[in-house]
């Protein structure tokens, strides 16, 4: 039986709150990269962009983001991983 290799890694998504300018993709990708510089020192493994449609058929883009801490600056208390 072959070994299984398993990994983690942490992941937050986020979108714009639902209603006027959520389809805004600049304001999303800013309101992730304050997010990204809020963690500190990490090592991003994948950013992925979603778009959904919201109940009236507007678009609403999502991002996911994957990555790991950097060994030498690991979570706090006050940070959150996925």
């Amino acid at each position: 039986m072959a070994e299984r290799i398993g990994y983690q890694t942490h992941h937050f998504s986020l979108a714009n709150p639902q209603g006027e300018g959520q389809e805004d993709v600049p304001t999303l990708l800013r309101r992730v990269a304050d997010t990204l510089d809020g963690l500190g020192a990490i090592e991003i493994r994948d950013l992925i962009l979603h778009t959904d449609l919201d109940d009236e058929g507007t678009s609403w883009p999502s991002v996911t983001v994957y990555f790991d801490y950097d060994e030498e600056n690991p979570p706090g208390d006050d940070m959150t991983g996925g």
